[in-house]
């Protein structure tokens, strides 16, 4: 009942913000310290807000290692782990987020067939 709950909650949300023609993006982003993956995957999603979202983003960095809660409740399994919670549905995508197509796609930004044209 909890989970129609918020699925009917962020839908509402989804079509208010396409009513006026805006969307906001959620997202989370599951890290392990200062590794290597870690480091890029979190300047790879900078760089992709600041340049396909500008103000239409959250971004919540969560370092496993001090909020092992947080990752457990997320049901987080691997990091780096990016989350995309808004606008529906879910997303989950595991790595450093190097392949700035497919992250793309992955998170709704650009439509899935302009990248098997080789657009993006």
């Amino acid at each position: 009942m909890e989970t129609e709950n918020y699925k009917n909650f962020a839908e509402a949300i989804e079509e208010a913000l396409a009513e006026i023609g805006e969307i906001h993006y959620c997202l989370r982003l599951y890290i392990a310290g200062t590794t290597a993956n870690s480091v890029r995957a979190l300047a790879n999603i900078k760089k992709i807000c600041e340049e396909h979202l500008q103000d239409h983003y959250e971004l919540e960095v969560i370092d496993i290692y001090q909020q092992p809660e947080i990752a457990r409740s997320a049901n987080i399994v691997a990091v780096p782990t990016l989350l995309k919670t808004l606008p529906p549905p879910l997303q989950r995508i595991i790595g450093d987020l190097s392949n700035t197509e497919k992250t793309l796609r992955c998170l709704d930004i650009v439509p899935k067939d302009k990248s098997a044209s080789g657009e993006g």
